[in-house]
């Protein structure tokens, strides 16, 4: 597929509805200006600079305080940290696969991670052909044989169908056709689940639900989506088979779409004090090999003796499968009118 930048250096482009304002205010961008990009090379890859993105994106005002950059305007603010991967839009943690960088006195980002990230997620109608489903694959992790995570209250596997179960009935209810990999307690491999969801011949998108297991202190929530071409999984070192591109790299885009409508959507259900671990990349079985749209949620810590309770807790339950439903409605409202001219990621 075109790359972005091949087709985007001289355009004026309008801009869609970002997700991060659809889990938020809900409010449009601008047209954007005609931009000619700034891109260096800095260990090899290409990095582009803070100021292209802040004219793209027309951010009106660009505030640097030692290693901290904060990009915004009256709809969207973007936290960068130099040296760090984090970035925050609107207070919905993303983790980027490259560390934001510096050249002299600019700050650059990898150009893997503006056209993989933060281009979709601030102009989802621009992702080719995202909206056209009402099938959703709901695939609630482990079951039979692998409980998953454990801790005094139950099992991962069973928390993991009873919020799938509860997100079936609100999607049906909504109008969308909903498959679930299991709806009891039975072992199925990781293959078994790709060629399920490979074997849904409509347009349909693919939620794997699970909870999270650590160190008694790790808690919250995180979202992933597969790692682009020569992105590492996250947390491992770079391997030489990282450079594949995987079945599911075909939807990149509208994968990060659908992990912002999702991982946001939770944050707001769950409130104030539930610790953001962010929207991360990986090489999980499922990601690389389902032929859909695909993520995997982490809906937080059996581990962890205060979100073991919330796990347990029916009302916690619902609000992640409220979260779920809710993103997807507006993740292909989102996604569903595209420019005739859209570059395609």
């Amino acid at each position: 597929m075109a790359h972005p930048f091949r087709l985007i250096h001289w355009l004026r482009l309008s801009f869609a509805l970002p997700l991060v304002l659809l889990v938020t205010v809900g409010l449009a961008f601008s047209a954007a200006p005609v931009v000619e990009w700034e891109i260096t090379k800095i260990d090899g890859r290409d990095y582009v600079s803070v100021d292209s993105i802040k004219r793209f994106y027309d951010f009106t005002k660009m505030t640097r305080t030692g290693g901290s950059l904060i990009l915004e305007n009256s709809k969207i603010e973007m936290n960068l940290k130099v040296g760090g991967n984090d970035c925050l839009m609107n207070n919905v943690k993303f983790v980027f696969s490259q560390e934001i960088a510096t050249v002299g006195d600019k700050v650059y980002v990898s150009r893997v991670d503006l056209a993989k990230l933060i281009d979709p997620v601030l102009r989802p109608n621009f992702i080719q052909n995202a909206g056209d489903f009402r099938t959703v694959i709901l695939d609630p992790g482990h079951g039979g044989k692998d409980p998953g995570a454990t801790n005094p209250y139950g099992t991962e596997a069973n928390y993991n169908v009873k919020v799938a179960g509860i997100a079936e009935k609100l999607l049906v209810a909504k109008g969308f056709k909903v498959v679930m990999t299991r709806d009891t307690d039975v072992y199925q491999s990781l293959q078994e689940r790709v060629d399920f969801a490979n074997a849904v011949q409509e347009n349909a998108i693919y939620v794997s639900i699970h909870f999270n297991s650590g160190s008694s202190s790790a808690r919250g929530i995180e979202t992933f989506t597969l790692s682009p071409p020569g992105v590492s999984h996250y947390g491992r070192d770079f391997k030489e088979a990282d450079n594949l591109t995987r079945a599911g790299n075909e939807h990149d885009s509208a994968n990060i779409a659908l992990a912002t409508s999702v991982h946001g959507s939770i944050l707001r259900r769950l409130g104030k004090n539930t610790l953001d671990r962010g929207i991360k990349r990986a090489r999980f079985s499922v990601l690389s090999g389902v032929r859909h749209p695909a993520i995997l949620l982490e809906g937080g810590f059996m581990s962890h003796p205060y979100e073991a309770r919330l796990i347990e807790n029916e009302a916690y339950q619902n609000a992640i499968a409220g979260g779920i439903v809710d993103a997807i409605t507006k993740y292909r409202f989102a996604v569903g009118h595209n420019p005739a001219s859209a570059p395609q990621n």
